[in-house]
């Protein structure tokens, strides 16, 4: 079973080598990836000199630095760990044989089970929860934990995975993309520890938080087309009934329309409502189309043998 451990790291000099020798000590076989994106710090000569694969990318943002591994690195089984020390190396092999035993194609580290109490920030809990649950709403629930850092993916995923990310907003895509084709996934609960001392969260609470949810709408607007323009008619429609009620009120007194220009603009509304609701229905066929051609691409890719599985 040929498996690659990847390591995306930005200025993790004080926990890269304890990222490293773990997963060395519990998946022994595996080549370990150490992906470098621009650290100023000693990151990339502490991971050579335990025994890593160092490469670089020079775009800064985690999701460049996912679209290059998963670009350059060939394997049966890939596993995604941040190089900051706070998940568990124990957990791979497990996460590894439920991959290659159910025949799934991601299993994802959940975080529920903190073993400090500082190691999950609140502001962080609140944002996870809320951002996978509406995730969950729109595109199915299927995760707990969508935006863990620790996850297994078989080569079937990651050669049909689009990449086209930026930021940490890539695990909003991870799951999206197994979501829309309906793959077969998995969470297994593992161990989550605080940072060391002098270890710095790259995360910042409000602007990763703010591009997530903005990621999860503008894949609402490339997957799931009809709801997101429904949406957009309704406000207009019901903007423009209020702004008519007036109008066909005083009409029906009078005979008059003497508010001609909220008549006006009330129409418009009404045009522009279903004009909306008309794109999202054509846009419904091609996403359709895509979605079929991402199914395809994805079968093209040769499925993990199960009978290779690791012990």
């Amino acid at each position: 079973m040929d498996i690659a451990v990847l390591v995306p790291c930005y200025n993790e000099e004080l926990t890269i080598a304890k990222v490293v020798g773990d997963f060395r000590q519990h998946l022994p076989d595996a080549r370990i990836y150490v992906y470098d994106n621009n650290s100023r710090d000693r990151t990339a000569e502490i991971a050579a000199a335990c025994g890593a694969i160092v490469r670089h990318e020079p775009m800064q943002g985690k999701g460049h630095v996912v679209r290059r591994m998963f670009a350059d690195v060939d394997a049966d089984v890939y596993v995604m760990v941040d190089g900051d020390a706070t998940y568990d190396a124990a957990s791979a092999p497990k996460l590894v044989r439920k991959l290659i035993e159910e025949n799934l194609d991601m299993v994802v580290a959940t975080r529920l089970h903190a073993e400090a109490s500082d190691a999950f920030r609140a502001g962080h809990h609140f944002g996870n929860r809320v951002l996978t649950g509406l995730v969950s709403l729109l595109f199915g629930d299927r995760f707990k934990d969508m935006l863990s850092g620790y996850r297994v993916f078989s080569r079937r995923f990651v050669k049909s995975f689009p990449a086209l990310a930026r930021g940490f907003e890539t695990e909003t895509e991870l799951a999206v993309h197994c979501l829309t084709i309906r793959m077969p996934v998995a969470e297994v609960e593992t161990p989550y520890y605080s940072r060391p001392q002098g270890s710095v969260s790259k995360l910042s609470t409000y602007r990763d938080g703010w591009r997530i949810l903005m990621t999860a709408i503008r894949l609402l607007k490339a997957e799931r087309p009809v709801l997101f323009f429904s949406f957009i008619s309704f406000v207009l429609a019901m903007a423009a009934i209020v702004l008519a009620i007036p109008v066909v009120l005083t009409f029906m007194e009078t005979g008059l329309v003497p508010r001609l220009p909220t008549a006006l603009l009330s129409a418009s509304l009404m045009i522009l409502a279903f004009l909306s609701l008309v794109a999202g229905l054509i846009l419904a066929n091609v996403t359709e189309g895509r979605r079929e051609q991402k199914r395809l691409l994805y079968l093209q890719v040769p499925r993990t043998d199960p009978a290779r599985s690791p012990t």
